[in-house]
């Protein structure tokens, strides 16, 4: 289908927006070999009839939610991504629990990204944790307050005073986009690509069940 160079499209892919996330995504381009990443989400229980565990409405908790680390591992890495694959626990029907999973992304590059899915776990326990490990060097990035970097040469880290998930930055990139008649923040292609993975990884999940 040829696309209309007129349209514009944006989805709420915050956390590509995040400060953090920034200077992460510019310390790992400085390193040219394959990276290996993980993501770890301690997203916590959602109640019975919530609006995201219904697939018709909100998708799932894959498709609704963790899309955005989809996102994230893409906008980190700059590579397409070429490989999907997935595993989750059971739910009470014996089939895939979409609140326990992980899956592995991989890259054009030949990095790899991993993402730990969890519902199951303690409140007292950080939210969301991104790590990278490449050329003998490891950047930490946690609950989008703080990065370490751990063999940095020149970073040791950044701390914020509160929390960045980057829903401002990307309200205020959005709103300029459309005043300026510029295209979308986030590029077609890697919308339509996030949202196509989202979709096979919860296809490579129950395949695996």
């Amino acid at each position: 289908m040829a696309r209309n160079p007129s349209a514009f499209l944006m989805v709420g892919f915050n956390r590509r927006f995040s400060t953090l996330a920034a200077r992460m995504r510019g310390l790992l381009a400085s390193i040219h070999e394959p990276k290996t990443l993980i993501v770890t989400v301690n997203a916590g229980p959602l109640p019975a009839g919530h609006w995201a565990l219904d697939t018709a409405i909100g998708g799932g908790r894959i498709i609704g939610e963790g899309c955005h680390f989809v996102d994230l591992l893409r906008y980190l890495l700059g590579s397409p991504i070429v490989g999907v694959q997935a595993a989750s626990a059971c739910d009470a029907s014996g089939g895939p629990s979409e609140d326990r999973m992980t899956f592995t992304l991989a890259f054009a590059d030949g990095s790899v990204g991993t993402v730990h899915y969890f519902a199951n776990g303690s409140k007292a326990f950080p939210k969301e944790r991104v790590e990278a490990f490449c050329a003998g060097r490891v950047l930490q990035l946690d609950n989008w307050r703080r990065l370490t970097g751990f063999g940095w040469p020149g970073f040791r880290g950044m701390k914020l005073r509160r929390q960045d998930k980057g829903h401002a930055a990307e309200m205020r990139a959005l709103a300029d986009a459309v005043r300026a008649g510029s295209p979308s923040p986030i590029p077609f292609e890697e919308i339509d690509e996030v949202t196509r993975v989202s979709f096979e990884i919860v296809e490579a999940a129950r395949r695996k069940m």
